[in-house]
């Protein structure tokens, strides 16, 4: 039992030292100069996709007013783990960028992989198979934003918004280096397209790929960028309500209230690492955000 204790804590320490490195070396070179400076639709950064897989085809969660829920075809699954988040970085991203729904995927699979950051194994486990499992289940979900306000007499608002219109996908992932004749290429809808486009989030890129490990840990970088920019003033949120929002694959019981605090307080300094300026404290009953600078100046994003 003691060897298995040192054996996690050398990996947690390792892990730990690593984040450092990378938060070190991302300080050295601002987010606009490296080219990595990124994108997010707001109603993406407060609501997240599901941590690991689930058996069901219809995922929901909430952060009080707002409910962000996914459905997809029972065949192909619901988007989960690292990669659709990734994925979704870089839809929002290239989006925002060219001010166009209609993006360009690249003439290979080895090219489309490097824009996402994503390495070109393969393989059961390897990044070419998640990838092409995980844009499958993307593309193919649809997306139901609901608003309810019960304090504005019970305000109640949805919609209903397809991510992608058409995509060819022209690669060979048993010869990712091979290029087609054509490039791929995705077509969002206008629903999406205007989501996305609508006040987006500037994200570091590099962030986001530095913390893959943790799904849990990239979204609360996500959320703590977006809820900062907006908090004016002291807010406390309970851990409950935190759960709701982030705990998907934690029980309803005070147990996994519990649990889930523990991990999401685990995640979130590993976020403070690249996020120093964040004015995030942790308490008994809740998480107290106080206003903070950004994360990213407002100059580097115009």
């Amino acid at each position: 039992m003691a060897e298995e204790k040192s054996t996690t804590t050398a990996l947690i320490s390792s892990r730990t030292s690593d984040l450092i490195s990378k938060a070190l070396e991302i300080e050295a070179a601002d987010v606009k100069a490296s080219g990595q400076l990124g994108f997010m639709a707001r109603a993406l950064a407060q609501t997240t996709l599901p941590h690991s897989k689930i058996k069901a085809n219809e995922f929901e969660r909430s952060n009080g007013i707002y409910t962000l829920s996914i459905h997809a075809p029972r065949k192909v699954g619901l988007p989960y783990g690292a990669i659709p988040r990734i994925l979704t970085a870089w839809i929002s991203t290239e989006a925002v960028i060219t001010k166009s729904p209609d993006l360009v995927m690249g003439n290979s699979l080895r090219e489309f992989m490097n824009k996402l950051g994503l390495s070109n194994s393969g393989g059961e486990r390897g990044d070419i198979t998640r990838l092409k499992s995980q844009a499958k289940s993307l593309f193919s979900s649809v997306v139901s934003i609901m608003e309810e306000d019960e304090k504005a007499h019970n305000a109640f608002g949805v919609e209903n918004i397809m991510m992608v219109r058409g995509a060819q996908l022209l690669w060979n992932p048993r010869k990712p280096e091979e290029a087609g004749l054509f490039d791929s290429h995705l077509s969002l809808t206008e629903d999406f397209y205007k989501m996305i486009t609508d006040r987006p989030v500037p994200i570091d890129m590099r962030v986001l790929h530095s913390l893959r490990h943790s799904p849990l840990a990239m979204d609360i970088y996500v959320w703590s960028v977006y809820r900062l920019f907006i908090t004016r003033k002291d807010v406390l949120i309970p851990w409950i309500n935190l759960k709701g929002q982030f705990g998907a694959n934690y029980a309803a019981t005070p147990r996994g209230v519990l649990d889930f605090k523990k991990e999401f307080k685990k995640r979130l300094n590993e976020v403070i690492l690249f996020y120093p300026q964040a004015n995030i404290e942790p308490r008994k009953d809740g998480l107290l955000l106080s206003p903070s600078a950004p994360h990213i100046p407002p100059k580097l994003v115009k």
